[in-house]
């Protein structure tokens, strides 16, 4: 059989003998590929029609199946359910009676969501089965846009909870484990946590910052690669708020002095998101960070990735080779993981073993032996690498090469036959060379083992709704080393900003990229230990398409701005 798929509607259609062991496997197969909810698959794939599967979950359940076209949609009702809850847990009250509300879920048989809906509503809840697609349907029907609405009142509502600031001061001053879980769990602190999380998740948020300041408590967003800030809570919020994300990742919330690391599944809607937890003890109390790792976000498909074609062709070639080295290297959060997942799911077939090392494992895919770094233990990436090459593997993904323990192993799996991809922290591709014979490797290993190197950076895309041309002043030229002579008939745009990017003038982002060949020429320059400088001069001989040349390409092609480029170039 295929890997197990935790889904409690497949595990009931097997455990009924509604479904075969070749259809699960397709199933779960195409689970796992696109991340598709079950429900739909099940009907895709001709197994079941979506009345039956409705009725195996009620039946289940011992509940009954509800349809929203005749349930009478009042204020009164819509009220028992706030709008932020409904969002994010994606229910729906269909009745009320005697204190009880009768909910309709789009997931109804995650035993965990009853919980948390009684928790956020003071409610007893009833689950009722319908429809998720009308579910939905009917969600942004009757509940509308609010979110800023909701998280204000919120934070309002906190401010003035005269109850929780004492029991805050509480907790603070006699440091007691017990009272902070409470408060951590009060209802006000899990509605806020949960809503902060769904919109920054809605707004396709990278990282969430939580800062508690001397004065001030800020909470910010990095999307699309730029903070912005939320509307600040009250100071007195920072122990509760935080005190509540250490107890949904598991962490030790009297641990106040030392960093730790945890993680969170979240789960909104359909949707399983992940996120990695970090806090670190500051002058004014514990700073977090939430990095998300939405997979329904992230396409690893290597098409997506935006290389140019001389680069996509070259990267598709290279990664089918049996063995040698291909780095990625570019500062953090410059998608170098992503290009490394994207090429390993390309080379993922039955006929050859994958191994990687990550500190952290971000994505787990299937058919991938993914081992997780943990210094504190002593599995450092040399240990991990070490035990892979008596694992008989094709090809290693080595997360970074930190040091020259690292590399030199990584070297000797290339020249043992195995394909290596690995990272570097480095600000162009020539760079790398230099960086690892700064480590200590010797020159000709480097020269008879590294194939490529691939730079690049992560640039955001102008707001196709707001993009507009307009004429570059010279200022803004000779900042890429252009004048008004090379323009000829290209055309520059910049976004003026509107609702759907938040005024920014930008959306989303693409990769720019610089790729270095390793030839016969730059391999002498290798072996001659040559500077950083020559070996770039003579790549650029060879025709390397440097960072700044691929940025102009996007900025003549309209997709970013001036500003971008000479950012990241």
């Amino acid at each position: 059989m295929a890997e197990e798929v935790s889904s409690p509607l497949l595990s009931l259609v097997i455990e009924l003998g509604l479904i075969d062991d070749l259809q699960y496997e397709e199933v779960a197969a195409e689970f796992k590929r696109s991340g598709t909810p079950i429900i739909n698959l099940l009907q895709d794939f001709g197994i079941m029609q979506m009345d039956d599967i409705l009725q195996v979950m009620a039946n289940y359940l011992g509940t009954k199946v509800v349809s929203l076209r005749e349930v009478q949609f009042t204020p009164e009702l819509l009220k028992t359910i706030p709008a932020n809850v409904a969002r994010m847990y994606q229910c729906l009250p269909v009745a009320t009676q005697d204190g009880t509300v009768q909910v309709a879920l789009a997931d109804p048989l995650d035993p965990g969501r009853p919980d948390e809906i009684h928790f956020a509503v003071k409610k007893d809840v009833q689950v009722v089965v319908a429809d998720p697609a009308d579910i939905e349907k009917a969600i942004d029907q009757h509940y509308g846009q609010e979110e800023a609405g909701d998280v204000s009142q919120i934070l309002k509502e906190l401010g003035e909870d005269a109850e929780i600031a004492r029991e805050v001061s509480e907790a603070g001053a006699l440091e007691d484990e017990r009272l902070m879980e409470n408060l951590a769990n009060e209802a006000p602190i899990v509605k806020f946590v949960n809503l902060v999380l769904f919109q920054a998740i809605q707004d396709r948020a990278s990282d969430i910052h939580f800062e508690p300041f001397e004065t001030e408590f800020r909470i910010r967003y990095r999307v699309d690669g730029a903070l912005y800030e939320m509307s600040p809570p009250p100071k007195h919020l920072a122990l509760p708020v935080i005190s509540r994300i250490k107890v949904m990742s598991g962490l030790n919330i009297s641990e106040r002095r030392l960093p730790q690391d945890g993680r969170i599944n979240f789960a909104m809607g359909n949707r399983q998101i992940d996120l990695r937890v970090s806090t670190l003890p500051t002058q004014f109390g514990e700073s977090v960070v939430l990095r998300v790792l939405d997979r329904a976000a992230v396409n690893l498909d290597i098409e997506t990735l935006g290389f140019p074609k001389y680069v996509h062709d070259y990267v598709t070639d290279a990664i089918l080779r049996p063995n040698g080295i291909m780095i990625v290297t570019g500062p953090t959060g410059s998608g170098k993981t992503t290009t490394l997942y994207s090429c390993l799911r390309r080379i993922n077939t039955l006929d050859s073993k994958l191994l990687t090392a990550e500190d952290p494992v971000e994505y787990d895919i299937e058919g991938i032996m993914q081992v997780a770094i943990a210094e504190a233990v002593g599995m450092t990436f040399g240990k991990a690498l070490r035990s892979f090459l008596r694992q008989d593997p094709d090809i290693i993904m080595v997360g970074e090469m930190r040091d020259l323990e690292t590399a030199q192993i990584s070297i000797q799996a290339s020249l043992t036959g195995h394909l290596v991809l690995s990272t570097l922290h480095t600000n162009d591709a020539p760079g790398a060379v230099t960086r690892l014979l700064d480590m200590g490797v010797e020159p000709f290993l480097i020269s008879s083992t590294l194939m490529a190197v691939l730079a690049q950076r992560l640039v955001r895309t102008i707001c196709p709704n707001c993009r507009t041309p307009f004429e570059p002043t010279e200022d803004q030229l000779a900042l890429l080393n252009l004048s008004p002579h090379d323009l000829g008939d290209k055309v520059f745009h910049y976004g003026r900003g509107c609702s759907t990017c938040n005024d920014t003038g930008y959306k989303g982002r693409k990769g720019i990229f610089e790729l270095l060949i390793i030839s016969e020429a730059i391999r002498t320059l290798i072996n001659e230990r040559a500077p950083t400088v020559v070996v770039r001069q003579k790549a650029v001989e060879l025709g390397m398409v440097t960072l700044r040349e691929d940025g102009l390409r996007s900025i003549f092609e309209g997709d970013t701005t001036i500003e971008e480029i000479v950012k990241y170039t």
